[in-house]
């Protein structure tokens, strides 16, 4: 027994992975890498600073999709440093209480994303069941008061992961198996026991993205029940095109996030190919796409984005 506590340590350093078999070719795959984390950042930046500077656009959807574009940032940001560490200068070493703040940011950003498009839901459920109330059931206070408390929720649910984690010996096995650090990859390099990681990882996940997606999926329950009752079919398409874009943006989050669940808990029947795949979908797919979709979908986005850049053409002139 003294043989096996005194192998047990706590890394100074673990390292990343980025994706097998691809090792020789990883400096081309950051080619597009750094091409979606510029769309990433970029496009969401836009989304911030169009919403802000357009007053039309002062409204609770568009003040709950700057949430989720200033959330998309922070994600992309809690995992670049790490990637393109891995993918553009090979170099895989993350020091260990790095890792720990860098999973916390990504697990606490996921959350707040998970709780930003609950409360877009509810943002539209609104505004088909009661539009002539819809500003004054959303006002100013109550969406800052939304804000303040999917940020606080997720910071409290994830706090005590690095926690949970830092308690634990480690052995010889430090490589993680992705480019960023995860709470489950991180969980299982531990000796010691790790039941209370493992029922606070799975009440979190209940708790957040469970919790969170069956209110979801109620709210467009009873849209879809409010939409029927529409007598016009044009009423009932048009409103339906107000849900398209959140529809795509949960899509987008939440497949990838259930496919990671099951691989992590059923990952000895699944290739690490498929592993990283899904792992890389999840943190990369929505942040890239998220400012890509609402751009092209919501006619006052793309109005005013066109809108700002042509009076700054014309100011250049």
């Amino acid at each position: 027994m003294e043989f096996i506590n005194s192998s047990w340590f706590q890394p100074s350093t673990l390292l990343l992975t980025g994706i097998p078999g691809l090792e020789a070719v990883e400096i081309w795959i950051s080619i597009p890498l750094c091409v979606m984390y510029t769309i990433a950042i970029l496009g969401n930046c836009t989304i911030l600073f169009v919403i802000k500077t357009i007053s039309s656009l002062h409204e609770p959807q568009y003040i709950f999709l700057s949430m989720l574009a200033a959330t998309d940032v922070g994600l992309s940001l809690s995992t670049l440093p790490t990637v393109l560490n891995v993918f553009l200068l090979n170099n895989r070493e993350i020091e260990f209480h790095s890792c720990l703040t860098q999973m916390f940011f990504i697990h606490t950003f996921s959350s707040i994303e998970s709780a930003i498009l609950l409360a877009m839901a509810f943002d539209r459920f609104v505004a088909i069941r009661n539009p002539l109330h819809y500003t004054v059931i959303l006002t100013p206070s109550r969406i800052i008061g939304i804000g303040f408390a999917v940020m606080i929720r997720g910071v409290v649910l994830m706090a005590p992961l690095p926690i949970l984690l830092k308690r634990l010996p480690f052995c010889k096995n430090v490589i993680l198996s992705h480019c960023y650090c995860y709470h489950p990859d991180v969980m299982k390099l531990a000796c010691g026991p790790i039941r209370v990681n493992i029922i606070y990882g799975l009440s979190l996940v209940l708790c957040s993205f469970g919790v969170d997606s069956m209110f979801i999926v109620i709210s467009y329950i009873l849209i879809f029940k409010t939409v029927l009752g529409i007598a016009s079919e044009d009423g009932q398409l048009k409103a339906l095109n107000t849900c398209v874009s959140h529809i795509f943006t949960v899509c987008i989050f939440y497949v990838p996030l259930i496919v990671l669940a099951l691989i992590h808990r059923f990952g000895t029947f699944t290739s690490p190919l498929l592993h990283v795949t899904m792992a890389n979908l999840f943190l990369f797919l929505t942040p890239v796409l998220n400012p890509l979709v609402y751009s092209l979908k919501t006619k006052q986005i793309r109005s005013a984005i066109h809108k700002i850049f042509k009076g700054r053409q014309t100011w250049l002139k």
